[in-house]
Parts: structure tokens; C-alpha cells; sequence
């Protein structure tokens, strides 16, 4: 035989004594219980006498809630009655189907009213409105959806529009109107 194998034979049975010898030690020395693996009853568990010290605890993790004081309900700002150099609260109004063209649009009225120093009270938008082109074929009696148009509505309120200053205002307006939006001004009653 070899003498690399004869030591390496040498060395395994060395090796398998030596573990039969730790096995023959751990069965003979009594090992240490856990207390709820032990023989004691249910009853006389010890960890139920330690202390948690919060564990398991989680309302200190929630924001305290601060009282809040009822406000209020709104009031409604009064309207500018009309004058003879001026008009009254004014709702300029401004609706298309492309919701970006009516946003810059109604943007381009709002600072063209701070260059011209009119006081706008409000610039608001009005709830989408979706309606559904529908398409009934010639030889048949069920509708299919041919389209669906979104309109949007966004207003601008302007209180005391000067007399002299309103038809230049909506001569402006109405040149730089872009195509597919529709613009009304209607005094606010």
C-alpha cells in the first residue's frame, strides 16, 4: 500500500475515536434545561417573573394627536357691487378638451391681470366633465363608444374691472386666444 493512504487511514480511525469518545460524554453529563423545555408544570415557568422592560409595546411609536379647534365655517367673501367707472366682481371663464392648453391659457389671463394691476380675487378649477361620444351602426341597434371627451373648466374671478381698461383687457384676450378654448366673462350676481 501506499504510505499516503496508510496515514490518511491512520489518521480517519484516530479521528473516529476521538468522536466516538465526545459522543460517549455528552449522553452520561446531564445538559442544562431550558425552562420551558424542562419537566417543571406549566405553572411554575420562570420567565414569567422577568420583567419586560417595554418590550412588545408600541404606542410610544404614534404621534400624540393634538387637539384641533373647530373652525369656523367659511364665509363667503362679498361681492364688489358695480360702479359707474367700474364693473363688479367679474368670472372669467375659460373650458377646453386639452386640460395643458386651458392651464397655460388661464395663466396667461392671470398675469396679463397683475401686469395690468386688476385685482383677481379668485382662479379656481370646476370638476372635470367626461362625456361619451357614442356611434350606432346602420344596420343595428347596439351603440359603441366612439370617443370620450374630457372638458375642463378653470375660472378666474376679477373684482372691479376698470370701464376704460375692460375693452382693451378683452381685446387682448381674445387675440391671444389659443384654438379649442372657449372663453366667457360673465358678471357674478
Amino acid at each position: 500500500m501506499n504510505p499516503v493512504f496508510r496515514k490518511m487511514q491512520v489518521s480517519l480511525t484516530q479521528q473516529a475515536s476521538v468522536l466516538n469518545k465526545a459522543l460517549t460524554l455528552c449522553r452520561t453529563i446531564p445538559s442544562i434545561q431550558h425552562p420551558a423545555w424542562g419537566t417543571a408544570s406549566a405553572n411554575e415557568r420562570q420567565y414569567r417573573d422577568m420583567p419586560t422592560h417595554g418590550i412588545g409595546s408600541w404606542r410610544h411609536l404614534l404621534r400624540r394627536r393634538v387637539q384641533r379647534k373647530k373652525k369656523d365655517k367659511h364665509q363667503m367673501k362679498p361681492l364688489v357691487a358695480a360702479t359707474d367707472i367700474a364693473y363688479g366682481t367679474l368670472n372669467v371663464k375659460v373650458s377646453g378638451y386639452d386640460m395643458t392648453v386651458v392651464e397655460r391659457y388661464t395663466q396667461y389671463i392671470h398675469h396679463l391681470c397683475n401686469r395690468l394691476s386688476i385685482r383677481v380675487a379668485l382662479c379656481y378649477a370646476l370638476p372635470t366633465v367626461t362625456t361619451e361620444v357614442m356611434l350606432m351602426p346602420e344596420q343595428g341597434t347596439k351603440l359603441y363608444t366612439d370617443a370620450v371627451l374630457k372638458t375642463h373648466e378653470r375660472v378666474v374671478q376679477l373684482k372691479s374691472l376698470n370701464t376704460t381698461l375692460c375693452p382693451v383687457f378683452m381685446d387682448v384676450l381674445l387675440k391671444n386666444q389659443p384654438e379649442g378654448v372657449q372663453l366667457s366673462v360673465k358678471e357674478v350676481s
